[in-house]
């Protein structure tokens, strides 16, 4: 999903296979689209999608998603190829499409305890504006796609998913997967992560990475210095 109607504009996010959306305008070969999942607008070549109805859009999205749950994965098509998938596709969309897929789907639906180990899945992951998959991903990109293949939905910014969820006071009153938002000089929130165990912590900076976090932010292992100033930390579940 680009910013602007053209391949040079900046990448604002990615759908996924399965991922539905409402078309709002067409400049020429693009389309400007929000999507149901996160209520997220952008503009994609209007070479890369399918129309369905609003309905089965809907039962896709809503009643009957479920994600694929490896790094990469394959479905095939209605013509018999191979196409590929990436962690955290909704392969509900199969059987409108005739395609076939045999891969494993996300069990552990709901369970926080279990959020860690699927956030760590993008480990080493690098970093991309925008990114969506474990080929780049952008460090609210890390939180929402672990959040969604848990079947719970949050929005696409961070400064988005830190209008949700309920404030904790202190670190020590956290527990693994609830989300640490931190801001710039101005105030404004630029990044997030999850907090795990032990005053650690996993996000995208460079890299989906672990480091340390203490009340004043996140302290990189790398540079020893604080990289993040800790804004607030969310409970979502």
């Amino acid at each position: 999903m680009r910013k602007e109607n053209n391949h040079r504009s900046e990448l604002v996010s990615q759908l996924l296979y399965g991922d539905c959306f409402i078309v709002i305008s067409q400049k020429k070969d693009w389309i400007q689209i929000t999507t149901l999942g996160d209520d997220y607008t952008g503009w994609i070549d209007h070479k890369q999608y399918q129309t369905i109805t609003a309905e089965e859009a809907n039962d896709i999205t809503f009643n009957t998603a479920k994600y694929s749950s490896q790094l990469i994965d394959y479905i095939e098509t209605e013509n018999k190829f191979l196409s590929t998938l990436v962690l955290g596709s909704n392969v509900a969309a199969a059987s409108f499409f005739n395609h076939q897929f045999e891969g494993s789907v996300v069990t552990n639906i709901g369970d926080k305890k279990q959020l860690i180990q699927t956030a760590s899945l993008y480990l080493n992951a690098p970093y991309l504006w925008g990114g969506k998959t474990p080929l780049g991903i952008d460090c609210s990109g890390l939180t929402q796609m672990t959040y969604r293949l848990h079947g719970i939905s949050i929005p696409r910014d961070a400064s988005q998913q830190a209008q949700v969820g309920d404030t904790l006071s202190f670190i020590d009153e956290s527990e693994p997967g609830d989300l640490a938002f931190f801001d710039n000089e101005e105030g404004n929130i630029i990044h997030v992560g999850l907090l795990m165990e032990n005053h650690y912590i996993l996000h995208a900076h460079g890299k989906v990475r672990i480091d340390r976090i203490d009340q004043t932010g996140i302290y990189n292992l790398d540079i020893n210095q604080h990289s993040h100033k800790l804004r607030m930390i969310k409970k979502i579940i």
